[in-house]
């Protein structure tokens, strides 16, 4: 049965972990995001998951190549210095097509930086993060209630493209509380024919690897790589539209800055002002046609991307805009949240 609760964003995180019938954990605390170990912690006695607070993030993120190949439905999560860490990991695994969610809730960098909410990973996050050529998927959570659904989301996701998915939550989202409806638990049946499980009468025993010596063959997993991709991109693009019918002027923003950017189109129709929202919900595989789409209007005058990093994600509206229109950018650093005033007086000045 489902259930309503007022919960801070990494425990209501980690509570959906559990109903969406996740059977492992690996991870090692980090601000902003150690609650949501803590609470696994408390109630794994409840319940017959696996968790194990790893001796760092490389160990994390090994635990979940070995445990996800043998099939087990597997997460993590951390916050930036420990996703870098993470890297080479994620690499492996979505070269050997291991499912996993990783949830990243960002602090401000480089470096260790603060402990403050930041979007400073974006491009780690949707442009690989590791070497190679590879992809993960990216989910990006404005709210406590999407990081509820964002879970159950990213392990269907995972399971169905055999890749890495990922939860991309700006450290605000997952320290701040709100009402949430946790769903009923599901009983999760793998079905995983792939897995490492060992030689069977029916089979011959599964090996799942990154290593193809032969150039040949590592350019046949890529064009596999690449092709599974292409599926995503055309099946999983997800985003919202707020007040962008008759908007004339259009906020690009995800995560915590979208909630900011809706006040502030709030504020600025009340004045007369055509201001309409875009946000990107899945920002790999990104909704570069239906931006690409909005600018096509007449109406529109220019977009303008407000994020908190130095500019990381107005380089994808560029592209989807791909010079139909001027693109703008407006952020703030090191963990400061833009407010909905400066932004407004930002937008304001670009109309001139």
């Amino acid at each position: 049965m489902a259930e309503v609760k007022l919960m801070k964003g990494n425990e209501a995180l980690a509570e959906a972990a559990i109903r969406a019938g996740m059977q492992a954990y690996f991870g090692y605390p980090i601000t902003p995001q150690s609650e949501v170990i803590e609470y696994l912690a408390a109630q794994e006695p409840k319940h017959d998951y696996v968790l194990i607070q790893a001796e760092s993030e490389l160990a994390a993120v090994n635990m979940l190549y070995g445990s996800g190949g043998a099939g087990a439905r597997v997460m993590t999560t951390t916050s930036s210095p420990g996703f870098s860490l993470m890297q080479e990991g994620v690499s492996y695994m979505a070269c050997a097509e291991i499912p996993c969610v990783m949830v990243n809730v960002v602090r401000g960098g480089p470096g260790l930086g603060t402990v403050q909410p930041s979007q400073g990973d974006y491009f780690q996050a949707v442009k690989g993060g590791g070497h190679g050529d590879y992809h993960v998927i990216v989910l990006g959570p404005n709210s406590v209630q999407e990081m509820v659904d964002h879970i159950y989301l990213a392990f269907e996701l995972a399971d169905k493209y055999r890749a890495p998915t990922l939860i991309l939550a700006d450290g605000a989202i997952g320290q701040m509380m709100e009402k949430v409806i946790l769903p009923a638990p599901i009983k999760y049946e793998p079905d995983k024919p792939w897995a490492t499980t060992g030689k069977t009468p029916d089979r011959e025993r599964n090996i799942l690897t990154s290593l193809y010596i032969q150039s040949e063959d590592m350019e046949q997993r890529n064009l596999k790589l690449q092709a599974k991709y292409k599926v995503i991109l055309k099946n999983e693009i997800r985003y919202e539209e707020y007040e962008i019918e008759d908007a004339e002027y259009i906020i690009v923003a995800y995560g915590l800055c979208s909630r900011i950017a809706k006040n502030v189109v709030n504020r600025a129709r009340d004045e007369g002002l055509k201001l309409g929202l875009f946000r990107p919900i899945s920002l790999w595989p990104y909704p570069w046609d239906r931006i690409g789409e909005i600018a096509d209007a007449d109406r529109v005058k220019f977009f303008i991307s407000v994020e908190m990093n130095a500019g990381q994600m107005v380089e994808d509206v560029k592209l989807a805009v791909c010079g139909k229109k001027p693109v703008f950018f407006f952020g703030r650093l090191g963990g400061i949240v833009p407010t909905p005033e400066e932004t407004y007086e930002a937008i304001k000045e670009k109309i001139g």
